[in-house]
C-alpha cells in the first residue's frame, strides 16, 4: 500500500477529498458523453443503440478523468478540453467492443453486463466499434472548427492534439500493441517484449490522456517531461495491475471473466514474475509516477492519488 495522502506541509489529506474530486470529474464526463450520440429516426438507428450501449455502460472513465485532472492542474478551462476527453473514451470503448469479440478475447461480459456482440450480434458490434472510432474524430474536429466555442489554444495546436490521439490509437500505439499481443500468445517472450505490448496496447491512450493538455497549451519542456514520465509509469502500472487482477480478481468486482490470460497462454507480469514480484514492480512504478509530479507542487495532489488508485483498484 502506498501512502501519499499529505500535502507539502506534511498535513494529512483525506481519501474522501480524492473520491469527491474523482466523482465530480466522472459526472462531468458522463454528462458530456450522454449528449454526444443520440438515437435517430432513421434506418440505421440500431448502430446508435449499439454505440450507446457500450459507451454508457459505466466504467472508471480513467482516460478522460486523467485528461480533465491534468487540465485542471494546469488551470485550463475543462470545457475547452472536453471534446478530447470524450473522444478518448469513445476510442477506448471501441477497443473494448472489438477486444470482446470471439475472434479476439471472446468475452461474454464487460462492466458487469453482456458484451456488445452478445446483445447486438457480431456484425453490428464490429460496426459499432468502427463507428465509435470514427465518431471520436468527427467530434474532435467538429468542435475544433466550431467558431462559436471558446478556445484559448490555436487551430494548429488543436490539430497536433488530434494527431497525437490518432497515433496513440493506431498501428504505432494501441493497435500495434494488440497485434504483438496476439502474435505472442502461447510463446515465450522477453520482458522487453512484454513491456512493449503493455506500453502500446494500454499505455499509449493513457499517455495521450495526460499529454493532450500539454500539447494544446504549449507547456514548457520541464513540465512536459514530467508529465511524460508520469504517463509512462501509470500506463505500465495500469496493465501490471490488470495482470494481477486477472490472476486473483473477483468477477463480481471486475464485471468480466478472470483467468483469461493463463487459459489463452498469454505472457503477463504475473506469469513471468509471480504475484508478489508483480506487486513490487507495480509499487515501484507508482512511486516513480508520484515523484515525477514534484515540479507541480501542491496542485498535483489529485494526480498523485490517482496513481495510488490505479495500484489499489479492485476492477
Amino acid at each position: 500500500m502506498i501512502s501519499i495522502e499529505y500535502n507539502n506541509l506534511g498535513e494529512v489529506k483525506s481519501t474522501e477529498m480524492f473520491k469527491v474530486k474523482y466523482d465530480y470529474l466522472l459526472k462531468k464526463i458522463n454528462d458530456a458523453l450522454s449528449t454526444i450520440i443520440t438515437e435517430k429516426d432513421s434506418p440505421e438507428n440500431i448502430i446508435y443503440k449499439a454505440m450507446n450501449y457500450s459507451l454508457m455502460a459505466g466504467g472508471k472513465r480513467l482516460r478522460p478523468v486523467l485528461l480533465l485532472a491534468v487540465s485542471e492542474m494546469l488551470d485550463i478551462d475543462l470545457e475547452e478540453v472536453m471534446p478530447y476527453a470524450c473522444a478518448l473514451e469513445m476510442i477506448h470503448t471501441y477497443s473494448l467492443i472489438h477486444d470482446d469479440l470471439p475472434a479476439m478475447d471472446n468475452d461474454d461480459y464487460r462492466r458487469g453486463v453482456l458484451t456488445n456482440h452478445k446483445v447486438f450480434g457480431e456484425a453490428t458490434a464490429i460496426l459499432a466499434g468502427d463507428a465509435l472510432l470514427n465518431y471520436a474524430f468527427e467530434h474532435m474536429l467538429d468542435c475544433l472548427m466550431d467558431k462559436s466555442r471558446n478556445k484559448s489554444y490555436s487551430l494548429e495546436d488543436g490539430v497536433k492534439a488530434v494527431s497525437y490521439i490518432a497515433k496513440a490509437a493506431g498501428v504505432n500505439g494501441m493497435i500495434g500493441g494488440q497485434v504483438v499481443d496476439i502474435e505472442s500468445e502461447g510463446k515465450e517472450i522477453t520482458l522487453e517484449q512484454l513491456e512493449y505490448i503493455h506500453k502500446h496496447k494500454t499505455g499509449a491512450l493513457i499517455k495521450a490522456s495526460v499529454m493532450v493538455p500539454a500539447i494544446l497549451f504549449s507547456l514548457d519542456e520541464d513540465k512536459k517531461n514530467a508529465l511524460e514520465r508520469y504517463s509512462s509509469s501509470i500506463g505500465l502500472a495500469f496493465q501490471v495491475k490488470d495482470d494481477i487482477l486477472d490472476a486473483e480478481g473477483d468477477f463480481k468486482l471486475l464485471g468480466k471473466s478472470t483467468g483469461k490470460d493463463a487459459s489463452s497462454g498469454k505472457s503477463t507480469f504475473v506469469s513471468m514474475y509471480g504475484l508478489e514480484n508483480s506487486r513490487e514492480i507495480l509499487n515501484k512504478l507508482i512511486k516513480d509516477a508520484v515523484e515525477s509530479l514534484q515540479i507541480f507542487g501542491e496542485k498535483a495532489f489529485f494526480l498523485k492519488n490517482l496513481a495510488a488508485y490505479i495500484a489499489e483498484r479492485k476492477n
